[in-house]
């Protein structure tokens, strides 16, 4: 807790930036600080709120006011102010990265009362991939693709620029792949059930079991773990998630930058899989074959042609993604034969192994297009950071 000598002190220092100004005026640069690291105390308490939010939601009945929702909350109330401040002030942000991050908030804030509903009406519904769901990881995706924006457009040059844009980065790679994890809990929670060591609670299950009109067997479990197509898992992961690491390593521009977003994903994930399973909460498959299809992206951009190493990267990221998931399905296999309940780490939902074609295609195809735009930038001035030394309006 702050003493109120030390709250005096900060509004004493915020309150003359609070001015009315246009979008891209000139920013303190220890405002400009400021008010982004304030995004990365956002967006790592909706990371932390979502990654537990999926946990709960295959051991508990949906509560309102779960402590995951009360987390992410947090972090939202966060966003939201720190989207009024560059709206009424105009700071560290230009026109597009104001709008992004403007429409972004407001796509979400309209999701969370048309989520509420829509578990009123349609009972559990459970699956990440529902309609309002939806509309909230994409009013999370224009939020933090406007944070980008801003910080690429306004942070100094150095490590720090970098660092924080790498972290950036993995924020919104996390946000992409949040939908998957119901495939990744998922499997794990059948393997669960067919050992014989349930992760449930009797009443979700029941419940469940009473929406789809069935007895709770082991078909209501796989409809309740497993509601999409097998297909999908593979598919988006290559087509959307690995187009967020091609993006970062464009705009980071150095070698070893997707590995290194994915990484620290994969590694958050990593880290917060013991913390939940060991309070009594399912786990979950982690998405190791994303650092290693991360590593390929960065292997392809060692080829100077951008259409060519476009190609070939899409055909050594879509055959690594593949053959990871495939070698993670194996062990898996192996897990589950040797152990009674799924106590490791390593997993991997059902790969459709005919699904890497159109993966292929479409992420060729969004690879390609990132190499356009790039292109067309490239020859340009670096737009001048609108940051100045001064600690004062």
């Amino acid at each position: 807790m702050k003493s109120p000598a030390s709250l005096k002190r900060a509004a004493e220092w915020a309150l003359p930036y609070w001015t009315r100004g246009q979008a891209g005026r000139e920013t303190p640069q220890d405002l400009f600080r400021v008010l982004y690291f304030g995004w990365l105390v956002a967006f790592t308490l909706k990371l932390l709120g979502s990654a537990w939010d999926v946990s709960w939601h295959f051991k508990w009945l949906r509560d309102d006011l779960a402590p995951p929702h009360l987390l992410n909350s947090a972090g939202t109330a966060i966003a939201v102010a720190l989207t009024v401040i560059h709206g009424y002030t105009g700071y560290g942000v230009d026109k597009a990265a104001l709008r992004l991050i403007q429409w972004g908030t407001g796509i979400f804030l309209v999701a969370v009362p048309l989520d509420l509903i829509n578990h009123r009406v349609n009972g559990l519904d459970i699956t990440s991939w529902s309609p309002s769901h939806i509309m909230l990881y994409l009013g999370t995706f224009f939020m933090i693709a406007g944070v980008l924006r801003g910080w690429f457009m306004g942070a100094p040059p150095g490590r720090e620029r970098t660092v924080v844009l790498g972290a950036f980065f993995a924020f919104f790679l996390e946000n992409v792949h949040f939908p998957e994890q119901h495939q990744e809990y998922g499997i794990l929670s059948i393997g669960a059930w067919d050992n014989h060591a349930t992760y449930a609670e009797p009443i979700l299950l029941q419940f469940a079991a009473s929406q789809m009109e069935r007895p709770v067997d082991r078909a209501m479990m796989t409809a309740f773990s497993l509601p999409v197509p097998d297909f999908l898992y593979p598919a988006y992961a290559v087509v959307v998630g690995l187009s967020v690491l091609v993006v970062a390593r464009l705009l980071i521009g150095r070698f070893g930058a997707a590995t290194l977003v994915a990484g620290a994903y994969v590694g958050v994930r990593t880290l917060l899989w013991p913390l939940l399973t060991f309070t009594g909460f399912p786990p979950s498959a982690v998405p190791f074959f994303l650092v290693v299809a991360g590593l390929v992206v960065d292997l392809a951009f060692l080829v100077r042609m951008p259409y060519v190493r476009a190609v070939l990267g899409t055909v050594g990221v879509t055959a690594a993604a593949y053959g990871a998931l495939a070698a993670q399905s194996v062990i898996m296999g192996g897990v589950y034969g040797a152990i009674k309940g799924q106590k490791g780490l390593l997993g991997a939902p059902p790969l459709a192994p005919s699904s890497a074609v159109w993966a292929g295609l479409g992420l060729l195809a969004l690879w390609l297009a990132a190499e356009w735009l790039a292109a067309r930038r490239r020859g340009a001035q670096p737009i001048e950071a609108r940051v100045i030394a001064t600690a004062t309006p």
